[in-house]
């Protein structure tokens, strides 16, 4: 008993003496960041309005179809799956890693058995005859295999450096996820808006064979001129291709969909313009401050790699110290396996070692300018990742504060070009413009209203973008 518990009395000094930590004291960086513009082209703050950033994303896509197929790519993308198997790769070699920290215990057990040749000697001093002894020994220990006695805070700096990058890790699996539903949910009004342009072209496209017709009949007739069936034949071919490439469109949306979801999606679940729902809430964010960006996923990513490379500063410093490993094990010994535990067979053996490297031709030293070198460019990562958050959020609310009175503009644009077109077809037919007019007015109002979709799926698709860049919610 005395002698384990001076092996418990030496485990209890070596740890008393891991207590030293090399590693630089950690602060965050300030970021150089200003605050997010509001005024001007910016929308104004509005208090009561809720902060995006904290709205999960359930609540923030109002779309049922639209939340389907979210869910779906949550479940089966590919890109999620692999974030997550590096999630659970950092965490396994953590846990390895930080298993460093503590003894390895090993219990082990011997049996030796020995056939011995005894001479005995005769009464003149010659050799006699030859005998055979058996002997044979037993022997039970545990303890301490392999333990690093963490002087200068190596092993303990690996460890958090593991763990910072497993939290890393996490992080970006939180990233992928945000940036999926986005991505998600911007295929999906691109698709949506590409069907309306479709049925926009569609329906242009019949108006304009029917011009063709009239003038291939008023030409045949001699009251239209050739030129006037040609310039109505190049304008119905122009919106024959703008159907066809919309058609082509659309099965790319549906192909960049099932891509993202990893899944084929039902076409139930898919919309047929933007006008048959609505897609998300319609909510400005707050008086949204610069902090918020800190939340980001990727910034708290570059945060978490920026700590573990500051803990690799102290591991590589504790190179330069002596190493001291510990090996003591406590057991007993006997020489018949029923005497084992018995009294007086207790057998212990401490076996300290301590190792300097002299001379290694730099090595120690450039692996520390090396961790130095990689916690510097983890620094400049993480004020150019702040620096990115804040121009995406910065670009998105500039359009949100101007995307309003773009969308009335082009709706009145949509309208007034619209009843120009009737107009001009009225006064064609009553013989006061000629047929040019005619073809003029009606290009002028199929462009009009391809902007206007445009325009709203620019709308609805800024929403998202807020939604992304302010780190989104994830519940």
């Amino acid at each position: 008993m005395t002698n384990r518990f001076s092996l418990f009395l030496a485990l209890a000094a070596s740890t008393a003496l891991s207590a030293c930590n090399l590693a630089p004291k950690y602060a965050r960086p300030e970021p150089a960041l200003p605050a997010l513009p509001q005024g001007g082209v910016y929308p104004a703050a509005a208090t009561d309005a809720p902060d995006i950033s904290r709205i999960g994303w359930r609540d923030f896509f109002v779309d049922d179809r639209l939340r389907q197929v979210i869910q779906l790519g949550l479940d089966n993308n590919q890109d999620l799956r692999l974030a997550a198997a590096n999630v659970l790769q950092a965490r396994a070699q953590y846990r390895a890693q930080r298993a460093d920290l503590f003894p390895a215990i090993g219990v082990s057990g011997t049996g030796n058995y020995t056939n011995t040749a005894q001479f005995a000697a005769s009464a003149g001093g010659a050799l006699g005859g030859v005998g055979v002894q058996d002997v044979q020994n037993f022997s039970v220990t545990a303890g301490i295999t392999s333990y690093e006695v963490d002087l200068f805070g190596r092993v303990r700096n690996l460890s958090r450096a593991a763990q910072e990058q497993y939290f890393a890790s996490s992080e970006a699996q939180r990233a992928t996820r945000v940036s999926l539903i986005g991505e998600i949910a911007s295929a999906w009004l691109t698709l949506a808006s590409d069907r309306e342009q479709l049925a926009i072209a569609q329906n242009t496209l019949k108006a304009f064979q029917q011009s063709l017709e009239l003038t291939r009949a008023q030409f045949r007739i001699g009251v239209a001129s050739e030129l006037e069936s040609r310039q109505a034949e190049t304008t119905y071919e122009s919106a024959r291709n703008d159907v066809a490439t919309a058609q082509t469109r659309i099965a790319q949306d549906i192909n960049a969909l099932q891509l993202l979801t990893g899944a084929t999606v039902a076409p139930e679940l898919l919309p047929e313009s933007l006008g048959d729902a609505k897609a998300t809430i319609d909510a400005l964010p707050g008086n949204v401050p610069s902090e918020v960006l800190l939340r980001r996923p990727d910034v708290l990513q570059a945060e978490h790699q920026l700590i573990a490379q500051n803990a690799n500063i102290g591991a590589a410093r504790a190179a330069f110290f002596p190493s001291l490993s510990l090996t003591a094990t406590v057991g007993s010994i006997a020489s018949t396996i029923g005497k084992l535990f018995g009294s007086n067979t207790d057998t212990y053996v401490v076996s300290p070692t301590a190792s300097l490297n002299i001379f290694n031709f730099g090595k120690n030293q450039a692996n520390l300018e090396y961790s130095k070198a990689s916690r510097d460019a983890a620094v400049a990562t993480y004020q150019r990742t702040i620096q990115t958050a804040f121009r995406e959020v910065a670009d998105a609310l500039a359009q949100r504060g101007t995307i309003d009175e773009q969308l009335r503009a082009q709706s009145a644009r949509a309208n007034a070009a619209e009843v120009a077109a009737k107009l001009s077809d009225a006064r064609y037919r009553a013989g006061v413009d000629s047929f040019l007019t005619v073809l003029d007015s009606q290009r002028s109002a199929y462009a009009a209203e391809q902007s206007l979709v445009t325009t709203r799926l620019t709308r609805a698709s800024n929403l998202v973008t807020l939604y992304r860049t302010l780190g989104g919610g994830l519940d």
